[in-house]
């Protein structure tokens, strides 16, 4: 998303510096890791070979399953969707399209199973085929309302709910659906429903806002206990995840490496230490195995990211800021003179990052992307430059004036950018030239960002001293309580996911993978702040989520 922020004018030399400044301080937790990654470096290539084998031969076993003409409807759909829960859809993504796409073509008039159909429903939207919302209406009664007899289809129930989260603007069915089933099902979790476990999961994550790593693991225990378990796809969707598994530990692992040797838990005590969590919040992006340089870059961007928020956020003074922001204006070692000293030591790591970038994209023949990367930054800078000057001038603005600025310090926009450098061939120019037009779909993944972390967030940063967040904002312009506040943002994230459904269908701006990437950012802030600050407090929800990905293999 492109916003217009005026750059900051040169800066004059800076006065002498005071005998004493007083800092701010976030009382930031260290880092919960410590040098535990370090020890995977080698774990990746010295087992790699010996797994090759047998995966390769399972794996041609599940697409000779899945192409097999003849099947069911019901029971193609319900590989396909194991295919896509267990986590390993993207080694038959061809093969699904065509499937799913011959499907949201053909007529379910005759078919009366709430099941089967919103588990086509779901699928096809996912897959960005537009199913009409009109095959629900058959499930209704003469006065409007949803059959009573529904409710004993627990499993139809569940499917039925997962459905609603394809809603677009306008479907007010689906909407009924979706306060219709949730009730239901929550009165199932009360009277022990043998689904319980599984629909209890649901409410909190829907399918469409979980990480699809972080749920195929979930779901291994589930379909195995299920009547349909198929023991090939189990036995392939568990290998392949124990390989992808070792790829991103030793991809951490140099990571990991890199943080360590720029010390900056000792040299800038005052940012979060939290390598790791940027990792696995990349690694929600994208975590197929081809992307491991697109992983690289996005998570030493994001990490890069982090402690300039916190530069900005906590420990600058006005005049360092300044100074700050017009060194990145300049992107140039020589601006490291006019830098104190804390501030030289990041400049510089910065700097060399981005230096990375450009190498690689030379390489590759596509410098110009780094030119979009370098200009997206610049953007965030600027904002964060302008947020700063609001809290030291105790500016509280309008709704309005806020989200200008604070949707691009949500840093969605510049992530989104940075995580197409290293994408290949599908990616083109016009891609990046569509994300600086500030699209419905990035707008609607910084929306959700940045209200989530704000809803989460704000108490913890305004006792520490913050630039008023989206709450304050809004309750000092509406007059407004904080419950009324949370209230309206959360009707606004609800309809910012209407609208990334909308944009995820054909046709499409983009190609679908850059959609994906936007999709599944906003599928990572569900994870990380849906009920607090998950990033900044990582020893609570985060801590299990990397150990559950990137330390416990799966057992097979």
């Amino acid at each position: 998303m492109s916003i217009q922020v005026s750059a900051v004018a040169s800066v004059s030399t800076p006065p002498s510096k005071p005998t004493e400044i007083e800092r701010r301080s976030a009382g930031y937790h260290p880092s919960i890791w410590g040098d535990h990654f370090l020890s995977y470096h080698s774990h990746y290539l010295e087992t790699k070979d010996e797994i090759d084998e047998p995966h390769k031969k399972l794996k041609e076993e599940v697409k000779s399953m899945l192409m097999i003409n003849g099947d069911k409807l019901s029971q193609k759909l319900d590989l396909i969707d194991a295919i896509q829960r267990l986590g390993v859809s993207y080694h038959f993504e061809s093969e699904i399209d065509e499937i799913l796409k011959e499907m949201s073509s053909e007529s379910d008039d005759d078919n009366d199973d709430l099941y089967a159909i919103a588990l086509k429903f779901r699928l096809v939207r996912q897959q960005g085929y537009n199913m009409s919302c009109d095959v629900f209406n058959k499930f209704k009664d003469s006065q409007g309302n949803f059959k009573d007899s529904l409710v004993n289809d627990h499993r139809g129930m569940l499917c039925f709910y997962e459905a609603t989260h394809l809603r677009l603007h306008g479907e007010d069915i689906l909407d009924e659906a979706l306060a219709f089933t949730t009730a239901h099902l929550e009165s199932m979790v009360s009277q022990s429903s043998p689904l319980a476990a599984q629909i209890t999961h649901a409410l909190k994550r829907p399918i469409r806002k979980g990480l699809p790593r972080l749920e195929a693991r979930h779901y291994f225990s589930i379909y195995e206990e299920e009547a349909s378990c198929n023991k090939i796809l189990l036995s392939f969707a568990k290998l392949d995840f124990n390989i992808l598994q070792k790829q991103h530990q030793k991809e951490l692992s140099d990571i990991a490496k890199w943080w360590k040797e720029l010390d900056f838990a000792n040299k800038l005590p005052f940012a979060r230490d939290r390598v790791v969590e940027c990792y696995f919040w990349i690694m929600g992006v994208y975590f197929e195995p081809e992307y491991f340089l697109a992983r690289r870059i996005l998570t030493k961007v994001i990490a890069m990211t982090s402690v300039i928020d916190d530069i900005y956020d906590v420990f600058g003074t006005p005049q360092e800021l300044e100074l700050f922001t017009a060194a990145i204006e300049r992107w140039d070692i020589s601006a490291i003179d006019q830098l104190p000293e804390y501030m030289k030591e990041f400049y510089k790591a910065f700097l060399d990052v981005y230096t990375e970038i450009e190498e690689n994209m030379i390489k590759q023949g596509r410098l110009y992307r780094f030119y979009y990367a370098k200009e997206a930054m610049k953007k965030q800078v600027r904002a964060y430059f302008i947020e700063s000057k609001w809290f030291h001038q105790k500016y509280i603005p309008t709704m309005e004036e806020y989200m200008s600025i604070a949707l691009v310090t949500s840093a969605y926009a510049m992530l989104e950018t940075t995580s197409l450098l290293a994408m290949g061939d599908i990616v083109t120019e016009d891609s990046f030239d569509w994300l600086f037009t500030e699209p419905k779909m990035v707008t609607a993944s910084a929306i959700i960002g940045r209200l989530m972390d704000d809803i989460v967030s704000h108490k913890f940063e305004q006792k520490r001293g913050h630039v008023a967040s989206s709450i304050e904002c809004y309750m000092k312009q509406h007059g407004a309580t904080e419950e009324e506040a949370v209230q309206e943002f959360q009707k606004q994230i609800v309809s910012a996911w209407k609208d990334i459904n909308e944009e995820c269908l054909y046709p499409t701006s983009v190609p679908m993978p850059v959609l994906t990437r936007i999709l599944n950012f906003s599928r990572v802030i569900d994870v990380v702040y849906k009920d607090e600050d998950g990033y900044t407090h990582a020893e609570d929800v985060l801590k299990d989520y990397v150990s559950t990905l990137l330390i416990n293999p799966v057992i097979t």
